[in-house]
């Protein structure tokens, strides 16, 4: 059974899937959705309208009508990959309009790709519906196009990210995305429940709450309260709890208040689970990232967060070779994380970007450097991860059903495991009775560095 490797791109959204035919003469938009499970969202908004005003959604070019791109903007190589994107759709279909991150800057695109029809920054649903109508008029069938109740997903049926705001209010010397998407604007409590009630109501088993900080969420809006929600994240995560599926929170920052959300966790209300960018730990590099330079502070919170719940799951991303990046500045950051034995990381060697302050920081790392130091980096990520996962075997754990294979083989999630960015925990036999989206108990028989494998309880 193959593992999953250790350089997963920790910004990029589970792949979107479609299952639906169209009927004859439907007009069909493709969508090719890149970047982060923040744009999947976007993209998923989008398709929903589409498929309301009788479009059928394609996943691929072949026999569209147009095709939509949602871009990335995150990294210079993810520029590259938004426009390696385009130039493929324009090759295989030749009508392409262009939204997302990679949006906010149109002169660049149509300098490497002057044929497209629009380009649209992020999250601006109308301009791409416009540009849409006028490259493919709609021609809907009232009594055939029947939208779900949940809209268009881009994710499995059992599982959804439920986005509760935009933008973000730090000013990180190394990103773009504020720039991208704005200052943080959280949505109303009131507005993300009622989105989440209609998922689980749909059969969604797992919420993964996302933004650019959800831990922030609110601070916009006051904590405005609402027809009886409050825009906290502790009374949001504490409301999703209510609902009876899997909630899974994603880029946290370790702001005080977020200890309060650890009870929640210990209930079982919402997993046991952090998502939450440390980025480095060095505080001389934080300074320099423009990021709160508190690591040992953070060392004793995630000391408290693991006394008051000892199942929690700690995910996390770093960058190495951030300019000025020192090699006492790096085995700092080595010495943290055998320290904080974190359960999940990420690692990025560090871009420049066009539009960050931190290209003109002094001593830039060279590559060769930046390689070596990521391999150690990583090297010592796995001997924790494989290491914790080890002591897994022989535990039940509960896990959910993302797909059985022909071979009857399930792959599925523990509560620390996300989508696509954590591990998986096999099951290689007597499966027969399992659906995809089931919530099982499993025994674990064996780890590896990133999986793990079992047999379903009573086998």
């Amino acid at each position: 059974m193959s593992q999953n490797p250790p350089n997963l791109r920790p910004d990029l959204a589970p792949r979107a899937r479609f299952d639906e035919a169209p009927r004859p003469g439907q007009p069909t938009i493709g969508m090719v959705s890149l970047g982060c499970p923040k744009a999947l969202v976007d993209s998923e908004r989008i398709l929903t309208r589409l498929r309301a005003e009788g479009y059928q959604i394609s996943p691929d070019y072949a026999g569209a009508d147009a095709v939509i791109v949602n871009t990335c903007g995150f990294l210079d190589s993810a520029k590259a990959e938004s426009l390696d994107a385009i130039g493929e759709a324009l090759v295989e279909n030749g009508k392409v309009i262009v939204t997302g991150c990679l949006g906010a800057e149109p002169d660049y695109i149509r300098e490497h790709h002057p044929n497209i029809l629009a380009v649209t920054g992020p999250h601006q649903y109308e301009q791409v519906l416009d540009s849409v109508h006028k490259a493919v008029p709609p021609s809907p069938d009232p009594f055939v196009d029947l939208l779900p109740a949940s809209g268009v997903k881009l994710t499995p049926r059992h599982y959804s990210y439920l986005k509760i705001s935009e933008g973000c209010n730090h000013k990180c010397k190394f990103c773009i995305i504020p720039d991208m998407r704005g200052k943080l604007a959280s949505r109303p409590a009131h507005a993300v429940m009622r989105e989440a009630e209609k998922l689980v109501d749909a059969g969604v088993k797992e919420l993964l709450v996302i933004s650019q900080d959800t831990s922030a969420y609110g601070v916009d809006i006051k904590h405005a309260e609402d027809r009886g929600h409050r825009a906290h994240i502790t009374d949001l995560a504490r409301d999703l709890g209510s609902l009876g599926a899997w909630v899974r929170l994603h880029y946290v920052y370790p702001y005080p208040h977020v200890r309060n959300l650890i009870p929640l966790m210990a209930e079982g209300l919402i997993l046991p689970y952090l998502d939450i960018p440390f980025q480095h730990a060095h505080p001389d590099t934080l300074k320099r990232m423009a990021r709160p330079a508190a690591a040992a502070k953070t060392l004793d919170e995630i000391a408290a967060w693991r006394a008051d719940c000892p199942d929690i799951t700690l995910r996390s991303t770093f960058i190495v070779g951030y300019p000025g990046e020192t090699e006492e500045e790096f085995e700092t950051l080595l010495d943290w994380l055998d320290e904080a034995q974190l359960d999940r990381v990420g690692c990025f060697q560090y871009e420049n970007v066009d539009g960050a302050r931190s290209n003109d920081l002094p001593d830039h790392v060279p590559t060769e450097v930046k390689q070596e130091r990521w391999d150690r980096f990583m090297e010592k990520a796995q001997a924790i991860s494989e290491a914790k996962l080890q002591a897994k075997v022989g535990k039940t754990l509960e896990v959910i059903v993302d797909d059985i294979d022909e071979d009857g083989i399930a792959t599925c999630r523990t509560w620390a495991d996300a989508p696509e960015i954590d591990g998986n925990l096999f099951i290689d036999e007597g499966t027969e009775g399992l659906s995809v989206g089931d919530i099982a108990k499993v025994e674990v028989d064996e780890a590896g560095e990133y999986d793990l494998w079992g047999v379903l309880k009573g086998q």
